[in-house]
């Protein structure tokens, strides 16, 4: 049998892909100041698929063959690419990036009650759910009250983000899918097909060559692609596979706290108690959803 990787390797990769998620809110919001949402992500998935493309090469990776292979990718792709990707930055034109993060960290209660009460892929305990409501606290912790006040202004953008969230946990779930192929294979796959969906989408409905980006929102839209899709998608398949769909969604707390850790490097920020004491809280609470179940007198019984 193959060696399973070291839980402490899995999680140091999982704070490797929360700092570059947790880092795409500021960047979104930098090149959205320029352009448009649909072109944004075009841009984003079209980067990363040349990346992956490279990376394929020189790999000399396969391409996938079979029909219900590329069939399973688009599905995925259209999950999380071009839905929640899309939605969430069209979300971020109308709300605040740390109200956004505060909504989009929901992904894992999502996965936490879709898995309780329709799919039963994984085993749910009370620490599970424990870890889920702490790392929930954690967050509210970090962003404060002050992001929450908003809630009810520019409700569609709201419920957009929180869309995405949503759609983040089907796709967590639906990726356990693809255990069998490698997960450079998946990536590349997925960013084909969002690029084949998304350029039509946004040559249709925005007109890209009507827009004026600033060299700081092509930057931005770069670094999206490179970083926070290529590189990241990399990591996330692989944690599909190692942590589980829970395990990788609750890297979504740890995205609050890069997005308050990039407020003090780039806007010159004080991290208060309160804040640390989030951070601790959205770090225990990864770690308790992340813990394999020992015995099953502690499994939740899912709803019949």
């Amino acid at each position: 049998m193959p060696k399973q990787p070291a839980l402490g390797v899995e999680l140091a990769w999982l704070a490797v892909l929360a700092l570059l998620w947790g880092s795409s809110y500021l960047f979104i919001k930098l090149a959205l100041s320029s352009l448009a949402p649909v072109t944004l992500i075009a841009i984003r998935v079209v980067v990363a698929a040349i990346v992956l493309s490279a990376v394929m090469a020189v790999r000399r990776e396969r391409v996938p063959r079979h029909g219900r292979t590329w069939r399973m990718l688009l599905v995925q792709a259209l999950m999380f690419s071009v839905g929640a990707w899309t939605i969430l930055a069209w979300g971020q034109q109308y709300i605040d990036s740390s109200l956004a993060s505060v909504l989009n960290s929901t992904t894992p209660i999502f996965v936490f009650f879709m898995t309780l009460l329709i799919s039963r892929h994984e085993a749910l305990t009370a620490v599970k759910l424990f870890g889920a409501c702490l790392g929930l606290a954690g967050v509210v912790l970090i962003v404060g009250t002050d992001a929450l006040r908003g809630f009810g202004e520019e409700v569609f953008g709201q419920v957009a983000v929180l869309i995405s969230s949503l759609l983040y946990a089907v796709a967590a779930i639906y990726g356990k899918r693809f255990k069998t192929l490698p997960p450079l294979t998946v990536a590349w796959g997925m960013m084909i097909w969002a690029s084949l969906c998304l350029v039509p989408m946004s040559l249709l409905l925005e007109h890209p060559w009507t827009q004026r980006p600033t060299l700081s929102s092509l930057l931005a839209a770069l670094t999206l692609g490179v970083f926070c899709t290529g590189l990241a998608l990399l990591i996330y398949f692989r944690l599909i596979r190692t942590l589980g769909s829970m395990g990788v969604a609750s890297q979504s707390y740890l995205r609050v706290g890069v997005g308050v850790l990039l407020g003090t490097v780039v806007l010159d920020e004080q991290i208060t108690a309160v804040v640390a004491l989030g951070v601790a809280a959205a770090i225990l609470g990864v770690a308790a959803i992340n813990l394999p179940a020992r015995s099953s007198a502690s499994k939740l019984k899912p709803i019949e």
